[in-house]
């Protein structure tokens, strides 16, 4: 049987679109990248779900979100048209200044290049909700509707607190020569961001090592971690997805396609408080979803049976035969 890679492979095609010559990030910078790579799955004329992810996902949405992007999931990849997309920066040399509006507008480009004048429905988790929250504020009439996991309008200040310790650290690396390190370093601060206290308690015993300096059980965790992250970013690109996570600001008022918002109560970097702010001050929200977990806010990945009947509600509104008929 063909694992989840390979049969993507074989289903999913790459996308292109040109980045226009005159195209400015807010920050007034320029992108090194001349173009937006996107993944597009599903039958031709099926209802179009733009699926986007942490600062760690890209276009093959079915790898980093397995549980959800396949075949017969909540975003069945037999039913409707997915579309996945890369965040820019790529390993550019420079890190440049980029916010979630930056990154709506280059997805803006990639569906004009398609020649796709609407999304259906966009699904968003974590950053990737930021992007589809400035897509809806700045791109109104393209957007059916609107879901957002684990993500607020804005950033806490509690959560820019811990990601300005790595990015200083991701920094400091980098100038050492020691770049690896540091974003393996990095990477296990930020695991102690993404999960929760009772987690780790119920995970790792307090046996201590044979000497001082020796890693403890929920070291070698942390450690294991960043030696897996290593190699997946560059110090200059993480730092600028970083920033542009703080930078995110969208005023829910602007969001005035249906919107249905999850959240989870154990999420310390995207507090409770703040997607009940969001939901409060959208227009046209559909549904806010309360629940509980041990996994803060890697929730999204791993409470999948919550995530999966909150989609199915969003989704199971589309069908292929009416997308046809009012074609």
């Amino acid at each position: 049987m063909a694992s989840i890679e390979t049969l993507e492979d074989l289903v999913g095609r790459d996308v292109y679109a040109a980045i226009p010559d005159d195209f400015r990030l807010e920050s007034g910078q320029r992108l090194a990248k001349t173009d937006v790579v996107g993944r597009l799955h599903g039958p031709e004329h099926a209802p179009l779900v733009v699926v986007a992810g942490g600062i760690s996902s890209g276009r093959y949405a079915a790898r980093w979100w397995p549980s959800v992007v396949k075949a017969g999931g909540p975003v069945d990849l037999n039913h409707f048209r997915v579309l996945g997309f890369d965040l820019l920066p790529g390993r550019e040399a420079q890190g440049v200044t980029i916010t979630t509006t930056d990154q709506a507008r280059l997805l803006a480009v990639l569906l004009d290049a398609l020649g796709e004048p609407r999304i259906d429905v966009f699904v968003g988790a974590s950053y990737g909700c930021g992007i589809g929250l400035a897509f809806a504020a700045a791109f109104p009439d393209r957007i059916g509707e609107l879901a957002v996991i684990s993500a607020a309008h804005r950033a806490h200040p509690a959560a820019t607190a811990w990601r300005g310790v790595q990015r200083r650290l991701l920094a400091f690396a980098r100038d050492c020569g020691r770049e690896a390190e540091g974003i393996a370093l990095a990477r296990q601060l930020a695991m102690t961001t993404y999960r929760t206290a009772e987690e780790f308690d119920l995970r790792f015993s307090q046996t201590p090592p044979p000497a001082a300096g020796d890693a403890w059980p929920v070291c070698d965790y942390l450690i294991a971690r960043g030696a897996a992250y290593a190699g997946v970013t560059s110090a200059d690109r993480w730092i600028s997805l970083s920033d542009s996570l703080d930078r995110h600001s969208v005023d829910p008022r602007a969001v005035r396609c249906p919107l249905t918002v999850v959240g989870f109560t154990s999420d310390t970097l995207v507090p409770i408080e703040d997607l009940r702010d969001l939901a409060a001050r959208a227009p046209n929200l559909r549904r806010l979803i309360e629940a509980p977990s041990i996994f803060g806010h890697d929730a999204f990945l791993k409470e999948r049976e919550r995530v999966s009947h909150a989609l199915h509600d969003v989704l199971n509104t589309l069908s292929l035969p009416s997308r046809e008929i009012a074609a």
